[in-house]
């Protein structure tokens, strides 16, 4: 079952991972400047992430692909690694779909 994972960046900003059963990160937020501000960006995912309409699929210059998922307001809530091929990011895309929906939360804040 997936996770996800919420940490603070050195520049004091919170963000999240969504990670795979196997470790594996599949999704990355922004930055947030609150903890609060970033679980609602998990929430957002979470309701999100079944849309497919709201995945935005790109290439970047070398031909590598990656997937933004976006919010009702057209907003990027998480990105994706790069990927080699468009397979492996329909591949990606459908694992955050498996995933995020019942992905535990991890918060590393209070460690």
């Amino acid at each position: 079952m997936g996770k996800f994972v919420i940490s603070k960046r050195t520049n004091g900003e919170f963000q999240f991972n969504l990670k795979a059963g196997n470790g594996q990160v599949i999704l990355t937020s922004q930055g947030y400047s609150s903890k609060s501000a970033c679980e609602n960006g998990v929430e957002s995912v979470r309701t999100n992430s079944q849309d497919d309409t709201k995945y935005e699929r790109n290439k970047a210059k070398d031909d590598r692909c990656y997937f933004n998922l976006k919010a009702g307001n057209g907003q990027i809530i998480g990105s994706s690694q790069m990927y080699e091929s468009e397979n492996g990011m329909e591949n990606g895309i459908e694992s955050v779909k498996n995933n995020a929906p019942h992905a535990s939360l991890d918060d590393e804040t209070n460690l």
